[in-house]
């Protein structure tokens, strides 16, 4: 880890000590980690004249395949496309139905659209945030043929639940894992744990390429189909056929997709990976910190981390005690704005998206739990090239605010009938 990770170690200031007198200070709700490094190592690629899906591409899926303990790593153009592909080769089509969380992206079940199937929305646990198993199971049917645990924040699913129930049912399953690299279930790492795993590498995520996915599996038969379909089912790589022992000829053999990763992705994403530990550690640092100034505010809610598992902390989701404040989720967001630090939300439950609603007949109350972890929750800043003042900064903001709009409840005068 370089000075200015290690430099999140280092005790900050007690929170009583803490002003928001910095309202100048604008704390962005993301720094991607790259520089110099990243840089070279495009330079490289310049350099050695070959740009698209290459010799760097498959160095990056053999030491990503490594570094999560799995057989296969196929990179693709986004998680997208990675969910995406993992549907068809897990043979999801047309007419069958995936359960997953209303609490995620949209990626999740728009990439189910992709193959014909319907997203079939399931509520969450109002502890972790993921998949309820026991909604899921409720929401079964003789068309449901896969199921997709969304890693909300990094922290896995219940892993074991969702193989029993995947076992009992017949379902396949794809992680959605655009948040937890590098996380762990029960001493095992996020990647290897299920058939197939799918990961984002996106400008906001743990490993960024700017644009990118990856999907992990140890099925060599899935992952053979994968490898053809990213890349319009050609039978064998452009870059095999420009080498001066390749031939010209090609085969389309499926009606594939145009989801290959480039050498200048891949390039960067070695680079990432290298520090992706370090990465983590300084994230973790983040939270440590965050936890034990918030934990002492009744009016705010920690995440809690599961004692069999070990999340990225990609993002850090607080949680607002509503009925202790007098503004709403909304309201406490922008009053940090106001204090200049940025915020998210994550996510929009999709039953309440507009599409979901006209497409499938979702609507608001379906899914409770969901629904009110949704209208409390926030997302703060957590990575690793944050300052010292700039975590102090998010600290005092929140407390603040917090402090500000707290409910003052009037204590009851109790009269002794005595006097």
């Amino acid at each position: 880890m370089d000075d200015k990770n290690l430099m999140l170690t280092q005790p900050g200031p007690h929170p009583e000590e803490m002003k928001d007198h910095l309202c100048e200070l604008q704390v962005p709700f993301h720094r991607a980690p790259v520089g110099e490094e990243e840089a070279q190592a495009v330079s490289e690629v310049i350099r050695s004249g070959w740009l698209t899906m290459g010799p760097k591409t498959f160095e990056f899926e053999k030491e990503f395949a490594k570094y999560v303990g799995a057989q296969h790593a196929i990179a693709v153009s986004t998680g997208t496309a990675a969910l995406h592909l993992a549907l068809e080769a897990a043979g999801v089509r047309s007419g069958d139905e995936v359960l997953l969380p209303t609490t995620t992206f949209t990626a999740t079940a728009e990439a189910v659209t992709y193959v014909g199937a319907r997203p079939m929305l399931v509520d969450v646990d109002p502890v972790t945030m993921n998949i309820d198993p026991e909604d899921a199971a409720r929401r079964i049917t003789q068309k449901t043929k896969a199921i997709i645990p969304v890693h909300l924040a990094g922290q896995p699913c219940d892993m074991n639940e969702i193989h029993s129930l995947a076992r009992a049912h017949r379902l396949r399953i794809v992680e959605d894992a655009a948040h937890a690299l590098p996380s762990e279930y029960r001493g095992k790492r996020v990647g290897q744990i299920s058939e197939f795993t799918c990961f984002s590498f996106y400008a906001t995520k743990t490993l960024t390429t700017g644009e990118g996915g990856m999907i992990t599996t140890d099925n060599p038969k899935a992952a053979e189909r994968m490898r053809l379909m990213r890349l319009h089912g050609i039978e064998c790589d452009a870059w095999k056929r420009y080498r001066g022992d390749g031939s010209w000829f090609y085969e389309v053999l499926e009606a594939g997709f145009k989801y290959n990763l480039t050498d200048f992705q891949s390039a960067i994403g070695l680079v990432q990976l290298a520090k992706c530990n370090a990465m983590r550690q300084a994230r973790e640092s983040i939270a440590q910190r965050y936890s034990e100034t918030f934990s002492s505010c009744e009016e705010l809610v920690i995440p809690t981390v599961l004692p069999d598992r070990g999340t990225s902390w990609h993002l850090y989701i607080l949680r607002l005690r509503i009925d202790r404040l007098n503004v709403d989720r909304s309201g406490f967001i922008e009053a940090l704005h106001r204090r200049g630090v940025a915020c998210s939300v994550h996510f929009i439950p999709l039953h309440l998206q507009s599409y979901y609603r006209s497409a499938y007949g979702y609507q608001p109350g379906d899914f409770p739990h969901a629904e009110r972890e949704y209208h409390s929750c926030l997302s703060l800043p957590i990575y690793p090239g944050m300052t010292e003042i700039e975590i102090n900064h998010v600290m005092s903001a929140v407390l603040n605010t917090a402090a500000e709009s707290r409910i003052v409840r009037a204590v009851a005068a109790h009269v002794n009938p005595s006097d």
